[in-house]
């Protein structure tokens, strides 16, 4: 069976991220011939050279604009390593698909363009910023269009030399961040190394990205059990309780704590694809028979081994990112479920430098520390313990507002 890695793209509108998808996809002959002429023709039409970039960009407006709108994905092979690559919006109106697209990576591309007009800009911090709020460990950055500046081995040092130190600020390993100058629409560096900068000694992207992915495979191992309940069926031999393993397993017989409600239960029966199985690995979606049967509806809660249950919790020491006007008093998603809360801000944080402000206000794309109070308990961990537990959104009026992690 073949891993599938998801990688997000990120970076400025207009520096590259499409193309350079476009251009994988070609190189390693994961599109058809049809899909590559309709690109060519949509290129002509519109009176452009051939883009890579149009045989992912799949609304009009997109090809017509040169920018994309929603978020999409685009699935290939390279040395019997599976990739998803997830192309977000670059452009700061349409940040609230980045967040979406970006959040369950575990890898990302950062795409900066090399052209002295363009470089390093607010929004390519701000990418940075979110993807290590949204618990992505390792990045690519590619320095991109290199072949419009003559190869410039001085211009790609100076771009990793900024963006290194901020990478480092902001929390990054230095031994997980990467860096690559590559020309998206040649093709260059991205599969084989180019004989155009010869001055560069590392490897090319998808050389970087097949060894990364043996480093997922085999980590992440011996986290605690959470299972976190999403409903309930019924079924012939009595109520099943459904959701999703997000961490460690759970076999038939033994005892899991649900939290915040503090009760234990016997795993009677598992099912796994509408099938009786004898356990439930991390990641699968299952189906418990619990017994004595629960009284109370767990949808929201969590499954825990009974010798490392979570505590429920009714205050949240937190860092929340503002895509809009951040109430007082809102409401948290966290778990599937909503709850009412009040936000007290700390200090803003500025997410082009990472630096703490004195503010006790949020404005709009910027982050902060904050304390959420909640009226009752609910089940979090830290973020650095588990991604899934440890992160919750914020509505205020129905309306999406912003998106936080436990610290």
């Amino acid at each position: 069976m073949v891993i599938i890695n998801e990688v997000t793209l990120l970076g400025h509108k207009d520096h590259g991220k499409s193309t350079l998808i476009g251009n994988i996809l070609i190189l390693t002959e994961s599109v058809t011939k049809a899909r590559i002429d309709s690109a060519k023709k949509m290129s002509k039409r519109l009176g452009r050279a051939f883009e890579p970039g149009f045989l992912l960009d799949s609304f009009e407006e997109e090809q017509e604009g040169a920018m994309t709108i929603d978020t999409t994905r685009a699935q290939i092979k390279y040395k019997r390593k599976g990739f998803e690559f997830i192309d977000v919006p670059g452009h700061e109106e349409l940040i609230k698909n980045m967040i979406s697209g970006a959040s369950h990576a575990r890898f990302a591309i950062l795409v900066v363009s090399a052209k002295p007009e363009e470089g390093i800009s607010t929004q390519t911090k701000r990418h940075l910023f979110l993807a290590r709020m949204m618990g992505i460990g390792s990045v690519v950055v590619c320095v991109n269009k290199m072949d419009t500046i003559n190869y410039s081995e001085k211009a790609f040092d100076f771009i990793s030399g900024e963006l290194a130190s901020f990478l480092k600020r902001i929390g990054f390993d230095t031994d997980s961040v990467f860096f690559v100058p590559v020309s998206a629409y040649k093709g260059e560096n991205i599969i084989s190394k180019s004989g155009s900068m010869r001055w560069y000694h590392g490897r090319p992207l998808l050389a970087i990205l097949a060894n990364l992915s043996v480093k997922r495979e085999f980590g992440g191992e011996g986290k605690p059990t959470r299972f976190i309940f999403q409903g309930s069926i019924d079924t012939e031999r009595g109520k099943a309780y459904i959701g999703r393993l997000v961490s460690g397993n759970i076999q038939k017989g033994d005892m899991i704590a649900v939290s915040p409600i503090q009760k234990r239960f016997f795993v009677d029966t598992i099912y796994t694809k509408g099938k009786k199985v004898g356990r439930a690995k991390q990641g699968e979606n299952a189906a418990f028979i619990l017994k004595p049967a629960p009284k109370e509806e767990l949808r929201g809660m969590v499954g825990c081994s009974a010798d490392n249950a979570i505590r429920g919790k009714t205050k949240l020491n937190a860092i929340v990112f503002a895509v809009d006007l951040l109430p007082k008093r809102g409401k948290i998603r966290i778990n599937g479920t909503d709850h009412d809360c009040a936000i007290k801000v700390l200090r803003e944080i500025d997410t082009s430098d990472g630096i703490p402000r004195k503010s006790t206000s949020i404005r709009p794309l910027e982050a902060g520390e904050a304390v959420i109070s909640l009226s009752e308990p609910v089940c979090v961990e830290s973020f650095s313990v588990s991604e899934e537990i440890g992160r919750f959104t914020i509505y205020t009026n129905e309306k999406f507002v912003g998106f936080g992690i436990v610290r």
